[in-house]
């Protein structure tokens, strides 16, 4: 039995646990990393992406595997890339099992590669975070993210573009940074971070903000046939300028930037309203977001 379904990851008993897996990509973001030949984040990246969706159910990482398929093998590029990877398991705390390198002439373009990753990691049955008691009234607590992480580029690219912007070229709100330093950023790894505070406090949900945004990924850990929905200030925090720029620049509506980017949270967590101080005061980079409420879907207020 799957307790998880609909969730961010799978599932499957194993002794007085669950084994809890996940694989994933980078997507689109890749594209920026050959424009720029630029392979040593990839790696942080995928781990992220992977180990972001199993910790959502409480599970610590266990061991990770990668597969990293191009025409023709760079060893230069395909180290580049691994070494994120191994950056990533270490800050993860978890083990790089291992992997496949596949060689395929003639179906990548000269110079381009693809990658994915999958993490397996387990959680005790009775310690499962599933959304399952989680209530009107219960307080959202967000996380912050690193940058557009790993989602949205094909939207990234489009605004690139349309604006006429180039990677090289620097970005307006800080001196030394060029737009691609600001998109390559790696993805927020929240493992140590999350798995601290549901050591300290009772954690009812946790959502792992990736494509879809806000609106179709924080529904997702209310359980089927409860009326609940999710009131978000969006005062509660300042949203980056990276995401800012890429609104103007793009023309996009608010709607359509919360429902493709994380709008700098990467991470959102319930928890009952009175263990609000206690969550912020032992992660002092998260902050308060809002309530869950009676009714359905995310409403941004």
């Amino acid at each position: 039995m799957n307790p998880n379904i609909g969730g961010f990851s799978g599932m499957v008993p194993f002794g007085d646990s669950f084994l809890v897996a996940g694989t994933d990509g980078v997507g689109t973001k890749l594209k920026l990393a050959f424009d720029l030949g630029k392979h040593d984040t990839i790696g942080i990246d995928l781990v992220a992406m992977s180990v972001n969706d199993i910790i959502t159910s409480g599970a610590k990482p266990l061991f990770f595997l990668d597969y990293f398929a191009t025409g023709k093998l760079d060893v230069d590029t395909a180290e580049a890339v691994v070494k994120g990877i191994v950056e990533g398991c270490r800050q993860s705390d978890c083990i790089l099992l291992g992997g496949e390198t596949a060689e395929m002439p003639g179906f990548y373009k000269e110079g381009e590669y693809d990658v994915a990753g999958f993490a397996v990691g387990a959680v005790k049955q009775d310690a499962v975070i599933d959304g399952s008691r989680i209530q009107e009234g219960d307080a959202l607590i967000g996380f912050a993210s690193s940058g557009v992480h790993s989602n949205g580029f094909s939207l990234v690219r489009k605004i690139l573009e349309v604006s006429g912007t180039s990677l090289a070229d620097q970005v307006p709100w800080e001196s030394s940074e060029s737009f691609g330093d600001a998109l390559l950023a790696p993805t927020e790894l929240y493992v140590k971070r999350l798995l601290s505070l549901i050591d300290t406090v009772d954690v009812k949900g946790v959502v792992h903000i990736t494509g879809g945004g806000f609106p179709e990924n924080i529904p997702r850990i209310v359980p089927k046939g409860k009326d609940l929905g999710f009131r978000i200030q969006k005062s509660a925090w300042s949203v980056p300028p990276l995401f800012q720029w890429l609104q103007e620049a793009g023309n996009v509506e608010e709607s359509e930037m919360f429902r493709t980017f994380n709008m700098g949270v990467g991470m959102l967590v319930v928890v009952e309203t009175g263990s609000v101080d206690a969550a912020l005061s032992h992660d002092p980079q998260a902050f308060y977001l809002g309530e869950i409420v009676s009714g359905r879907g995310v409403d941004l207020v």
